[in-house]
């Protein structure tokens, strides 16, 4: 598959057909936790995510198939065994047509174009560092795609771990996406969602992560989630930096409509409160 994690798409025992990321890949081991995390945090708001699971390729799989290996420029490495991360290919086995990307004019007819504006909700709140990503699905019959949001590797700033917010950072690469977006209410549900994520379901999906994927460290993920739910806060305060820079991407934002917009505050970003609440 494409894209610098070098995925490969494999046929599960269960029947279905997984985009599988390697702890070997080359981008960073604890890429596979970032996509577990954050996949899972998402579908839990409500957006359109592939279905992913713990995948274990055996000793005897990597041994007997001469592609599974990660190309690394000069040389070579072949994929190692054990317990990898794997999204469930979108369309299966059967797909009518997937691409990841699509004319504007068909771009604008997305069945469900207002999901880009829920995902930059858990992608402000992840700290995803990298340009969001989508695939664009239909059956042989239907005549408008949906939009499937994937590759959620580089949220929690990749493999550091710490949170580095940019208001260009985690959004999609086209403002016709937000062509939707007039205001607060454009981000609902999903940005109540966050605000008051349950802190066990947070823990609960953290447990999910094998400690492979991190270097075995429960500290360090402990450390991780405990800034995710004091983030919960703050989504709102990262969208509207996005929204104030030179990208422009609410065009049809309506001045004082829906939902206020937080007031201006001459604390630090990272101070303690937000709206008059402590974060927790």
């Amino acid at each position: 598959m494409r894209g610098g994690a070098q995925s490969h798409l494999m046929l599960g025992a269960d029947g279905y057909l997984y985009v599988v990321k390697f702890q070997n890949n080359p981008q960073h081991v604890r890429v596979l936790a970032n996509e577990m995390l954050a996949t899972k945090l998402a579908e839990a708001v409500g957006l359109p995510v592939p279905a992913c699971d713990v995948v274990m390729v055996t000793q005897w799989l990597v041994a007997n198939s001469a592609d599974l290996y990660m190309d690394l420029g000069e040389t070579r490495e072949r994929c190692i065994a054990g317990l990898q991360f794997g999204a469930r290919y979108v369309g299966g086995l059967m797909p009518g047509h997937v691409v990841d990307y699509v004319p504007e004019e068909v771009l604008l007819e997305v069945r469900n174009l207002g999901d880009f504006a829920g995902i930059l909700t858990v992608d402000k709140w992840t700290g995803n560092v990298n340009g969001r990503q989508a695939v664009f699905h239909k059956k042989y019959r239907e005549r408008r795609y949906a939009a499937t949001f994937i590759d959620q590797g580089y949220c929690f700033n990749a493999g550091k771990w710490k949170f580095a917010d940019a208001p260009l950072r985690g959004v999609y690469a086209r403002n016709s996406v937000y062509s939707e977006v007039t205001g607060w209410e454009s981000f609902e549900p999903w940005l109540s969602r966050i605000e008051v994520f349950d802190p066990q379901k947070a823990w609960g999906i953290a447990e999910t992560v094998p400690p492979e994927w991190y270097g075995g460290d429960t500290t360090v993920l402990e450390l991780l989630v405990e800034q995710l739910l004091a983030r919960r806060g703050r989504v709102k305060e990262q969208i509207e930096l996005f929204r104030g820079s030179s990208r422009e991407p609410f065009p049809n934002w309506r001045p004082g409509g829906g939902r206020p917009v937080a007031p201006q505050f001459s604390g630090p970003a990272w101070g303690p409160k937000l709206d008059g609440k402590r974060l927790m």
